[in-house]
């Protein structure tokens, strides 16, 4: 009798991986591990090859970042700015997630109406700078014209050089940008969800608000942790807009972490040492914030679930091991 040679196919797997794997260490794990350990050097300059660890106080550039009086106010800056714009991009995505999964009110041209919302997630960050830099341009500029030819201003409004303003209108930028996007991972969530659950909400009598509030959020706990966990991640990397649109001002109004940290580095301070440090401290307190997240938002009743069939699984075991 012939035997077939078992053939297997995983090591074609690991040939494909290899180049992402050259590439995330040459371009990922390389640069993180060396900026890491410029946070505990002396370097300043991209010049300066003769740096020295600072072996009598390791974490000099660490203390001296933290309580740095523009780190703080950027930090301070940075989770505001998260904020203002989060809170809105959730609240509508949501709101348009219920609208094109609706079962009872079928939209015409969805397809549509989902490109123009999208859309300006596809457009670069310094493109939207400067298009709205030059909306709200001084003294003429579009939206100052339209609202002085409205009665609303009497003379223009220098809207970049007010910190009230440029807040605002940086937290609209991010909230415009990717209100579309976190609505197009949500609508995936919902499309995901058994649709026999909802028929039988519906056969029940269940209204849209009891379906969507009883039935889609419960059951987009696991999406909503991604999508609030990425927008964390990138709220508190926001560079582009704050930068390009108001160079991190009035008065660092709009001063995020990594505009402080670009300009620790290369705005005529070359602190690389201390760029380094800020970089390191902000990795941790995504991190610890990430892992918070996961803790606050895990779904208890799965893990009860999970808990009662290892405990079952062992019982059975301790059952069959005593008939033995």
């Amino acid at each position: 009798m012939n035997r077939r040679k078992s053939f297997s196919y995983a090591k074609y797997g690991y040939l494909f991986s290899i180049p992402f794997i050259v590439a995330f260490i040459l371009f990922k794990l390389y640069p993180t591990i060396y900026t890491a350990v410029l946070g505990f050097t002396d370097c300043k300059g991209l010049g300066n090859t003769n740096w020295n660890f600072l072996v009598d106080e390791p974490f000099k550039n660490y203390i001296t970042i933290l309580n740095n009086p523009s780190f703080q106010t950027s930090l301070k800056n940075t989770v505001e700015l998260w904020i203002m714009n989060f809170i809105p991009q959730i609240t509508l995505a949501l709101i348009l997630t219920a609208w094109f999964t609706s079962r009872r009110n079928k939209i015409r041209g969805q397809g549509f109406f989902k490109v123009v919302f999208y859309m300006p997630n596809i457009i670069t960050a310094a493109s939207v700078a400067i298009l709205f830099n030059a909306l709200f341009a001084y003294p003429k500029g579009p939206v100052n014209d339209i609202l002085m030819s409205a009665g609303v201003l009497d003379e223009a409004f220098y809207f970049i050089n007010n910190k009230t303003a440029t807040r605002a209108i940086v937290a609209f930028i991010q909230f415009w940008m990717w209100y579309g996007n976190t609505m197009i991972i949500l609508i995936s969530g919902v499309l995901g969800i058994n649709p026999e659950i909802f028929e039988a909400a519906e056969v029940d009598g269940a209204s849209d608000v009891q379906i969507f509030f009883h039935i889609t959020l419960p059951n987009l706990r696991t999406i909503l942790l991604y999508v609030l966990i990425t927008s964390m991640i990138g709220g508190l990397n926001m560079y582009d807009i704050p930068k390009l649109f108001s160079l991190g001002g009035p008065d660092n109004a709009t001063l995020t972490t990594n505009v402080f940290i670009y300009n620790q580095a290369f705005s005529g301070s070359y602190m690389y040492n201390r760029a380094s440090a800020a970089s390191m401290i902000m990795f941790l307190i995504i991190a610890v914030l990430s892992a918070l997240l996961f803790l606050v938002m895990r779904d208890k009743d799965e893990i009860k679930r999970k808990k009662e069939q290892k405990a079952f699984a062992k019982a059975q075991r301790a059952l069959a091991k005593g008939a033995n």
